[in-house]
């Protein structure tokens, strides 16, 4: 069972991967949401793999490598990223780090990597220009995205903060609305968007490509 970290300034997002990489096998031994948290739990717990964010805000991860490298040596580290280009690749070769995943990969390709970083392989994107959207073949994904086109503009700014890890207050302080109008517009975003919770709703904006994980920009088409 492989012990993993993850490291990530989004709470839902990091929860969320938790849960699924858990429910695949994994041994998530914690999950941090600032480098400095990462280096606490590396100083307790072996760690076999960190998935670390790129960003943490305006700042990149690159500068605290060495640290987090010199704190866990024998943990191999691969860098969480939403935008997957030839300077990040370049950097992370040059870093010495395991590897890059695409935060909008699927579970399974997720497990894959883990298992061959695992394994001692550096496993990097083939393509490093700027990753096409994903084809929605599942057909999941064409409604989801369907679903997603009739989203309020209130309603979009909602699901952006529910992917940003915003509870009812935040999310009501952001819209400028009351925590009850706020629950209305998240209850109105699940139903929408056919979702079950609050994290189903954001992983699955995230994996299709309706928000971004890093910055909570909406990149759905609006008409």
């Amino acid at each position: 069972m492989i012990r993993v970290l993850i490291c990530d300034d989004h709470p839902v997002f990091a929860e969320s991967l938790a849960e699924l990489l858990g429910a695949a096998g994994m041994r998530v031994v914690g999950v941090a949401h600032d480098p400095d948290a990462a280096v606490t739990v590396l100083r307790r717990e072996p760690v076999e793999v960190c998935l670390l964010d790129v960003m943490f805000g305006p700042h990149s991860v690159l500068p605290r490598l060495p640290e987090l490298q010199r704190r866990g040596p024998e943990t191999r580290i691969v860098l969480l990223t939403g935008r997957v280009d030839v300077d990040l690749v370049t950097a992370a070769r040059r870093a010495r780090v395991a590897g890059v995943a695409n935060k909008r990969c699927l579970t399974r390709e997720m497990v894959q990597l883990l298992h061959r970083v695992h394994a001692g392989e550096r496993v990097f994107p083939t393509d490093a220009a700027p990753p096409p959207a994903r084809p929605a073949t599942a057909a999941s994904d064409e409604e989801v995205r369907r679903l997603a086109a009739f989203l309020t503009p209130r309603e979009r700014q909602t699901l952006s903060a529910l992917v940003g890890g915003h509870d009812t207050r935040q999310i009501a302080r952001t819209l400028g609305v009351t925590p009850a109008t706020a629950r209305c517009h998240i209850q109105r975003v699940l139903t929408k968007m056919d979702a079950h919770s609050r994290v189903e709703a954001a992983t699955t904006a995230v994996r299709c490509g309706l928000v971004s994980p890093e910055t909570g920009t909406w990149l759905l088409p609006v008409h």
